[in-house]
């Protein structure tokens, strides 16, 4: 069989818990949902930091994000450092890029031949993380706004943007078909929603009857009932300043749901074209997020946690002609897809060509061995609302998580798939304890790293302070770009500026 083409297709904070493939009984995706039909689903797929830019920069380097100097999302993803697009290319591979990427640095493209929309978000170090300033301190303005401002409305500028990103994918897919050339493509297509705010169009909106949807399986926490990055990121994320109502929490999952219908819509499309062109039978399509959303559960927003609803992401490969539909339940994580992406572009003849990777290929599990896959993965968090490193490790249905050294907690996720029930202090948990603290202190001393970070914080703001921004680095492609999209203010503010119509920020209820 010739050499896949690959069409790389990524959401922004899709949990798996929220597709039906993984449990969902409300989300209606029906396009990802035939892929998963027939396709190899990864059940305990989990990122490497739940946080977009960092886990990002790890995907497309196979290594774990603080190997490489990736912090929060103003890290830089340093350009002497090879990613699956370089190592594609070597193998002659044509690789572009049409969205969402949120690398911070000079190097734009880190071996992508060629990427077909701007950015997003800015490229600088405008969202440097300050541990001196304490748990409060929010790099993005982030609040509770984005979760009361939840709902239907004409136009938002994540719906400008996909939209942007979809037009771009599709025409690349039909010039990669009728250029002539008979190297393999690989495409990749990075959406930005369900990103908050959890806004959509009237038509996806109305998918859902709001009476159907569900509220938290896991009602908000007291404060003393939260580990300790939980009650940073209360602070950080200023839950203590708004009231957020359970009418508040539903509205937020239905624009949720009613944006993860709208790109499966996008899926659909993009499916629809590698159709239409004669390429489907030769293309591998892999879908996946980089990471995921708390979805008001425990009372938590956003990422920035470990727990299942931040850090587990849905990861589905669909070669029909290839691989057997199957369910694989084994752990594997994002760095996985550097080893998988270039063992199926040489055939399973892949070798490291720059550095070693930290990932391991699927090809054997997407074959039906899974007997070769690690069960292992670790994810590291130090961005907004930290105040020091943390890491977790998954093995089999066990999960730890070590927490800036005041905190560790352990669950059984097949036993306790809502993590309500820490065990890291039960007798009968001592020996699974010391297994998985081996597995996460391995190569990783918590104290070097507080000082390597805080010193890459230092630098990195010294820098902004200096030069405000300039310059943003931003790929860009149209002139109006940097007006267009978010480039140093805050990301919640800039899309509330640009939704239709507008919506006035929601003000901090401190009644």
């Amino acid at each position: 069989m010739a050499r896949p083409n690959i069409l790389f297709i990524q959401a922004d904070q899709l949990a798996a818990n929220a597709l039906k493939t993984y449990g969902n009984k409300t989300v209606k995706a029906p396009n990802i949902d035939r892929l998963a039909q027939a396709g190899v689903v990864f059940e305990n797929c989990y990122c490497n930091l739940p946080m977009c830019g960092p886990s990002r920069a790890s995907m497309h380097a196979g290594k774990l994000p603080f190997s490489i100097g990736m912090y929060d999302n103003a890290s830089e993803f340093h350009a002497d450092i090879p990613t699956f697009a370089h190592y594609l290319r070597s193998m002659d591979y044509r690789v572009e890029m049409s969205g969402k990427m949120h690398f911070v640095g000079p190097d734009q493209l880190h071996g992508y031949d060629k990427r077909h929309t701007t950015e997003i978000y800015p490229a600088n170090f405008a969202w440097t993380v300050d541990w001196s300033k304490g748990r409060e301190y929010k790099p993005t303005n982030l609040t509770m706004a984005p979760i009361l401002e939840s709902g239907p409305a004409v136009r938002t500028m994540q719906m400008d943007y996909d939209d942007e990103v979809e037009y771009h994918g599709i025409q690349a897919l039909y010039d990669l078909a009728r250029t002539g050339d008979d190297r393999p493509f690989m495409l990749t297509v990075s959406f930005t929603s369900p990103h908050s705010p959890f806004v959509i169009g009237q038509e996806y909106w109305d998918l859902y009857d709001h009476d159907e949807i569900e509220y938290p399986a896991v009602p908000p926490l007291e404060l003393n009932e939260m580990d300790h990055l939980s009650r940073n990121l209360h602070y950080c994320q200023s839950r203590h300043e708004f009231t957020v109502t359970p009418e508040d929490r539903r509205m937020a999952r239905h624009g949720y749901y009613g944006m993860i219908s709208y790109i499966d819509d996008k899926v659909g499309h993009l499916v629809e074209v590698l159709e239409k062109t004669g390429q489907m039978e030769n293309t591998i399509i892999i879908l996946t997020a980089d990471h995921g959303e708390m979805m008001g559960e425990r009372g938590m927003w956003f990422k920035q946690h470990f727990f299942e609803w931040a850090a587990s992401v849905p990861f589905i490969v669909y070669a029909p002609n290839r691989f057997k539909p199957a369910r694989v339940k084994k752990n594997i994580s994002l760095i996985d897809l550097l080893p998988t992406l270039t063992d199926l572009a040489a055939d399973g003849a892949f070798q490291d060509f720059a550095s070693p990777i930290d990932g391991q290929s699927l090809v054997p599990a997407l074959n039906g061995d899974t007997s070769t896959l690690s069960d292992v993965a670790i994810s590291e968090f130090a961005a907004d609302g930290s105040t020091g490193p943390s890491r977790m490790v998954k093995k089999g249905p066990w999960k730890l998580m070590w927490l800036e050294g005041e905190d560790t907690l352990l669950y059984n996720i097949d036993e306790d798939p809502t993590e309500v029930r820490n065990r890291a202090n039960d007798r009968d948990c001592t020996e699974i304890r010391a297994e998985l603290e081996a597995i996460l202190f391995d190569g990783w001393n918590p104290e070097e790293l507080k000082t390597t970070i805080r010193a890459s914080q230092v630098r990195r703001l010294a820098i902004h302070n200096v030069t405000g921004g300039d310059p943003t680095y931003v790929h860009t492609v149209r002139h109006d770009d940097g007006e267009r999209y978010i480039r140093n203010a805050g990301a919640a503010d800039t899309k509330a500026r640009a939704r239709l119509p507008y919506v006035a920020p929601a003000k901090p209820d401190r009644a």
